[in-house]
């Protein structure tokens, strides 16, 4: 099956990233949302985006003006789905919203046309309860900022077909990303799992009053983070030698937080209200000038680091 026309349901963090990567392939793309001004806001990001990527020599000047002629944007969501083959869903994570979107898909969108959701909280199995169309449906799980992240976990299930998975993959490789394939539906899949676990300990570490912050964020990111940029953690174990890393996990396992909710430092910041940059001050505090700049520096390091991974 051939993919010509892309719709995205929902224009926010996530969504206007999604839109920009398939528009940046050379696709067609419907962006919808239920007001003209989150609309407005998602095509004035993607500029953006797309302004840094020309800076750093990733993309030319034309490409970018001829990305953002293929994102078309609408309130209509009949009118944005009807022609897409695939359709990508990035709503709030509340699960009878989103059964109700997949109720309407089901009549508005082309019988061949695959429904995705870029869900990172619900299984598959949960969006499919109500739906009578499951073998075109799964999870495309992107990460932020979407269209600089390369990888996307793709989560299956029993009914969806293989022609539905074997499109989807080649979709995702079409527009520069790293699919990969589920074989169980877990909790959180597995970037997010693995992601925990290191947060979990990071902020054990910093409750403990082992080290501040800042050398916690740079041990992860000048150690570890520097190698699994190019070598994940299993690979990392072979190279190291697993005897070695056997004894390693034997005698700090029982060491390492054991904790199953959420670490005490964090939900004392919630119910602060201090929630990070959204709010100007998390674990560090931010000024709204210093936010801005630390995700342009952000960004152009992402940029900077996958032309070195190509």
């Amino acid at each position: 099956m051939e993919i010509k026309k892309i719709a995205v349901i929902g224009s926010g963090v996530m969504g206007h990233g999604i839109a920009q990567s398939y528009a940046l392939a050379g696709i067609p793309v419907n962006l919808y949302d239920i007001k003209e001004e989150f609309l407005k806001q998602a095509l004035g990001l993607v500029q953006s985006n797309l302004t840094l990527l020309v800076k750093e020599n990733v993309i030319t000047d034309v490409q970018k003006q001829d990305t953002l002629k293929r994102i078309r944007t609408s309130t209509d969501l009949e009118q944005s789905v009807k022609d897409a083959d695939f359709v990508t869903e990035v709503i709030p994570e509340i699960i009878e919203i989103k059964w109700e979107l997949y109720a309407k898909l089901e009549r508005f969108c082309k019988r061949e046309a695959i429904i995705a959701s870029n869900t990172s909280t619900f299984p598959i199995s949960k969006l499919i309860e109500k739906s009578s169309t499951a073998e075109r449906m799964l999870i495309t799980h992107f990460f932020n900022p979407a269209q600089l992240v390369p990888l996307v976990e793709i989560v299956k299930h029993e009914y969806v077909t293989d022609e539905v998975l074997d499109t989807t993959k080649r979709l995702l490789v079409k527009i520069g990303k790293t699919p990969i394939v589920l074989r169980k539906d877990v909790p959180g899949f597995i970037a997010n799992r693995l992601q925990a676990a290191v947060v979990r300990e990071a902020f054990h570490l910093l409750e403990a009053g082992v080290a501040d912050a800042e050398d916690i964020d740079k041990a992860v990111s000048a150690g570890p983070g520097f190698r699994w940029a190019f070598c994940g953690p299993i690979e990392t174990a072979d190279f190291g030698g697993l005897d070695t890393w056997q004894r390693v996990i034997d005698n700090l396992a029982p060491e390492l937080d054991q904790r199953k909710t959420a670490p005490t430092l964090i939900t004392q910041k919630v119910e602060q209200g201090k929630l990070g940059t959204k709010t100007g001050e998390g674990i560090y505090q931010y000024e709204e000038e210093t936010v801005a700049e630390r995700i342009l520096e952000r960004d152009t390091n992402f940029i900077r680091l996958a032309k070195i991974r190509q």
